[in-house]
């Protein structure tokens, strides 16, 4: 058994809410740490008594945060992070006014289909460890570039490798060779490569879009994936006004990702429903489409959170403390409810009660930044504040 006591915590975020602060924030803090669970959280000056609480045969280590911000890890609940290729053309060629379109799926689909597993595996340790020194500790890794059985099936075991929140994506695009036989590559997708998927998934997806997926078609992939033990969550509204947010509502979708493209009934499902607007900056960042109205969502209740969206097409960046500085400059949330959406909001998009937060019994996952306080991450945009990250109760 080890413990690590945090003490001389400038700004501590919790994410425990009290007296009206939904970031639980405390001042002069410390944290304990037992095995991988949070034990304790306070002002430091009732910090518990480590030799009358731990026996001669617990390792005790006492860190000093010198007056540091420390918050949840990142939690991030949208990625595509098992893939071949580049797109970088694409890239310069949006920054010359090309507009993006979902097409350009089909080249990396092209590429992960000639990627070995050892090539898909070694850039996917790679994209683990930029997110874990980035602060992320928690994220989920979508399917959707392999778009045949057997490529479908290697990209959810080599995904759960890393991680546990693996998401069957096939209904990303129809790829090139069932273009005049949609209706034939829907069914492989709700039956035979969801068979071969689903031991490794823990959740089902669909790009709900125009160049993409019907809502009739969506609707039916998703029945199909929750028939099998997986849980829903949707693609939705990103490319204009669609059916997608509501799709995801009346199907118990514990998110729906993008929501770039909302009208007043879209909001009102969402404030009635547990479905989590899942938004994603970097996409609007990388191809100049308008941001999201995170301000209106917030006001009219519904839960919010952001993710990174790491794909090769339109957000090649893992980055959380970016998501972050972008929400607020761009999309209308205060620094606290932008780093809230990064970190308790991606739980509630998971369904994870043991992460996202730092009260007594939950995961020790977290963040020292080199920063006196959580503002910082938004103050202070594309420099690496992350100073040390526990994963588990272990150093990183």
């Amino acid at each position: 058994m080890s413990a690590v006591l945090i003490t001389n915590i400038g700004e501590l975020t919790t994410n425990v809410g009290r007296d009206g602060d939904p970031l639980g924030t405390l001042r002069d803090a410390a944290l304990l740490l037992e095995g991988d669970r949070v034990a304790w959280a306070g002002p430091a000056a009732e910090a518990p008594h480590l030799s009358s609480r731990f026996a001669g045969s617990t390792t005790v280590e006492v860190v000093d945060a010198g007056g540091r911000a420390v918050i949840p890890g990142f939690v991030d609940s949208h990625t595509h992070l098992v893939f071949g290729g580049d797109r970088a053309d694409e890239f310069e060629a949006r920054m010359s006014g090309t507009p993006y379109a979902a097409g350009g799926i089909r080249r990396t689909v092209v590429a992960t289909r000639a990627a070995s597993d050892d090539e898909l595996r070694e850039r996917l340790q790679r994209f683990t460890r930029e997110l874990r020194t980035q602060g992320t500790t928690t994220f989920e890794i979508k399917t959707g570039y392999g778009l045949t059985v057997a490529d479908e099936a290697r990209l959810a075991r080599l995904a759960a490798e890393v991680t546990p929140e693996v998401t069957y994506l096939g209904a990303h695009v129809v790829p090139a060779e069932f273009a005049d036989r949609r209706d034939e590559y829907v069914d492989l997708v709700c039956d035979e490569m969801l068979r071969a998927c689903a031991p490794h998934a823990r959740w089902i997806d669909v790009f709900c879009e125009r160049g993409a997926f019907t809502p009739e078609e969506s609707r039916r992939v998703l029945a199909a994936g929750v028939a099998h033990g997986l849980l829903p969550r949707v693609h939705g509204n990103q490319l204009g006004p669609g059916e997608g947010v509501r799709l995801a509502v009346a199907m118990g979708a514990a998110s729906v990702d993008h929501c770039t493209y909302l009208d007043d009934a879209d909001v009102a499902a969402l404030a009635g429903a547990d479905t989590v607007a899942t938004l994603l900056p970097g996409v609007e960042f990388s191809t100049r489409q308008p941001y999201p109205d995170a301000r209106r969502l917030l006001e009219a209740g519904v839960t919010v959170a952001l993710a990174s969206d790491c794909n090769p097409g339109s957000s090649f960046t893992s980055s959380m403390p970016l998501m972050i500085a972008l929400a607020v400059r761009e999309m209308g949330m205060t620094p606290g409810e932008a780093v809230w959406a990064a970190t308790a909001g991606g739980a509630r998009a998971l369904r994870r009660t043991d992460v996202g937060a730092l009260g007594p019994g939950m995961r020790a996952d977290l963040v020292m930044l080199d920063a006196p306080t959580r503002v910082h991450l938004a103050y202070r945009p594309g420099v690496p504040l992350v100073h040390t990250v526990w994963l588990g109760g272990e150093q990183v």
